[in-house]
């Protein structure tokens, strides 16, 4: 059985933060899906698998490198697929559901002043604490409901990824969407898969130019616990 950690803080270890204390969170995949299952030609490198992400290490829940959507969202993506398809673009997903133990995991890291291994990569200009207060770490997140995902566009002819003027998690102003210290290309770039993904039902925001989620998602207040398994969705 899979069971999310307390929270655990270092410099007060009698402090706990329970999982009452959240909103509702629910170990029921019910409504959600492998998205490969439903858009075959999506093409997958699930960070908080792996060590190389603002942590430097696999973050709670991640138990399978695969990305799970609700039914709802992953539809939607797929009508995305099929319309960049035919621009000659392939989507690139680093990130969907994320439980919300490890939400809690970056929590708890944001408040370790000690931990700062990644930040030549991923957070170069600001300090650490800084990232809650400017909007790129939550302390809960749209992706625990289910129906956001972060993404970029792979060129079908070169297999490249487009240059977006930033990579994925780089906690910046030139990550904001609406930054114009990029190059033209490079802003249209964004925009090419802005606009196709707002066409399709997703909403955008305004610190990452990756990250989106659907506008009508179907469980705007429940947070799921369940981890990131194809397995789990099966039981």
């Amino acid at each position: 059985m899979f069971t999310p950690p307390l929270l655990v803080f270092p410099n007060n270890p009698g402090k706990r933060i329970m999982r009452a204390d959240y909103k509702t969170e629910t170990m029921d995949p019910s409504g959600f899906v492998v998205l490969a299952d439903y858009v075959p030609h999506i093409v997958q490198e699930i960070r908080y698998y792996s060590t190389y992400n603002f942590i430097g290490e696999r973050i709670d829940g991640y138990e399978e490198p695969c990305a799970l959507l609700t039914k709802e969202a992953a539809r939607a993506l797929k009508a995305v697929s099929l319309e960049l398809m035919v621009q000659g673009y392939r989507l690139k997903v680093f990130d969907a559901y994320r439980p919300a133990c490890a939400v809690r995991h970056f929590v708890l890291w944001g408040i370790e002043d000690q931990d700062i291994r990644m930040k030549p990569y991923f957070y170069p200009d600001l300090e650490k604490q800084a990232l809650f207060a400017e909007g790129y770490i939550a302390k809960q997140s749209s992706h625990s409901r289910g129906s956001a995902v972060d993404l970029t566009l792979l060129d079908m002819q070169t297999g490249k990824e487009l240059d977006m003027g930033s990579p994925f998690d780089l906690f910046s102003k030139v990550s904001h969407p609406d930054c114009r210290d990029v190059t033209g290309e490079q802003y249209e770039n964004r925009m090419i898969l802005q606009k196709a993904m707002v066409r399709n039902g997703f909403q955008p925001i305004a610190c990452e130019w990756w990250h989106f989620s659907l506008k009508n998602e179907p469980y705007p207040e429940t947070y799921f616990e369940f981890p990131v398994s194809a397995e789990y969705l099966k039981r």
